[in-house]
C-alpha cells in the first residue's frame, strides 16, 4: 500500500501524489493530529503543505517535526506582502514548525495586483523570501492563489519570478469554466517548459454551503461525502500525471481521498463519467459566478 510517488518539479524531491493539506489541522488537538500522522504514515503521504493561516495547523506539525523531520518535504507560506511583515512570518513558523530549514515557501493566495506590487517591491517580501534562502532556511520558493483569477495573475508572477512550483483550483467543475480552464492550460504549459511543479487544491468541492446547511465538514466550502463521488474526483484529477493533489480541510474526509488515491484504476474516469457524476453530484462554483 502506498500512493504513487511524483518528481515535484525540478525540487529533486518524489513526492507522494496527494500532498496533506494541512488546513486540517486548523482547529484539531495535538491528539487527533498524531493521529492523522499515522494515516499519512499509513498511505506513504511524504510532503505536507501548510500556512500560518491555517489556525494551529503549524503548532500541530512542530511536534511532528522533532521526531519526523526527514521524513516529509515540509511546505508553508507568508501571507505577508512587505518586507519587514514577512522576514517576521518566516521566523516564526520555523519556530513554531521546531525545524531551521523549510523545503518550500509559498507566496500565500497572491492575486491582487496591490499584493503583488508590494511583494515585489524593493522592500517587498520577495526581499525578506530571498535572503531566508540565502541563509539556509528556506530550499525552494512557490506561489499560490484561489479564485477565478489565479491563473492568469500566476503567468504575470513566473514573468517576474522563476517560481519553482505553483498552486491552484482545479477539478471537474472548473474545468469547463472557458476562461479559466485556458488561463489554467496556459499556465500549466509555462510550468511543463520550466519543470516547475503543479499542485491543484480543490479537487473534490461540491459547492458552496447552501444558507441554513448544516457546515458538519471543517471546509469552508461543501465538499463531496460519498466515498464513490470522491474515488471519480480523485481519479480524474490524478489522471493528468504531472499535477499533485493537495488533500481536503477535514481529516474525517482525509482517509477517503488518500483511500481514492491509493486505489488508482488503470482507467482514468472519461468525460460520460465525470459528465455524469457532476449532474449527479450537483457540482457548483464556490468562487462566485
Amino acid at each position: 500500500m502506498g500512493i504513487e510517488k511524483r518528481p515535484f518539479g525540478r525540487t529533486g524531491h518524489m513526492s507522494s501524489a496527494v500532498i496533506f493539506g494541512a488546513a486540517a489541522l486548523k482547529n484539531v488537538s495535538q491528539r487527533t493530529a498524531d493521529q492523522t500522522l499515522d494515516v499519512l504514515y499509513q498511505y506513504g503521504v511524504n510532503h505536507i503543505d501548510t500556512a500560518p493561516r491555517y489556525g494551529d495547523a503549524e503548532l500541530r506539525i512542530g511536534p511532528w517535526m522533532e521526531r519526523a523531520r526527514d521524513d516529509f518535504f515540509l511546505a508553508t507560506k507568508t501571507d505577508q506582502f512587505d518586507y519587514a511583515g514577512c522576514k517576521a512570518q518566516i521566523q516564526q513558523s520555523l519556530e513554531r514548525l521546531c525545524t531551521n530549514r523549510l523545503d518550500l515557501l509559498q507566496l500565500h493566495c497572491l492575486i491582487h495586483p496591490d499584493d503583488w506590487r508590494r511583494t515585489f517591491a524593493p522592500d517587498g517580501a520577495m526581499k525578506a523570501i530571498l535572503e531566508a534562502q540565502k541563509a539556509g532556511y528556506v530550499d525552494h520558493i512557490g506561489v499560490t492563489g484561489h479564485s477565478w483569477t489565479v491563473a492568469a495573475m500566476h503567468q504575470q508572477s513566473l514573468d517576474q519570478f522563476d517560481f519553482d512550483s505553483v498552486l491552484m483550483p482545479w477539478n471537474w467543475f472548473v474545468a469547463q469554466h472557458p476562461k479559466y480552464a485556458k488561463d489554467f492550460k496556459a499556465t500549466v504549459a509555462i510550468c511543463e517548459e520550466r519543470n516547475v511543479a503543479v499542485q491543484t487544491i480543490k479537487s473534490i468541492a461540491r459547492g458552496p454551503w447552501a444558507a441554513g446547511a448544516n457546515q458538519n465538514r471543517n471546509t469552508w466550502y461543501q465538499p463531496l461525502e460519498d466515498e464513490d463521488d470522491i474515488r471519480i474526483a480523485v481519479q480524474w484529477l490524478l489522471g493528468h500525471r504531472s499535477f499533485f493533489l493537495n488533500s481536503v480541510g477535514d481529516v474525517d474526509l482525509l482517509p477517503l481521498v488518500l483511500r481514492a488515491a491509493d486505489e488508482m484504476a488503470v482507467a482514468v474516469p472519461d468525460e460520460t463519467v465525470m459528465s455524469t457524476f457532476s449532474d449527479r453530484a450537483g457540482l457548483a462554483s464556490i468562487f462566485g459566478i
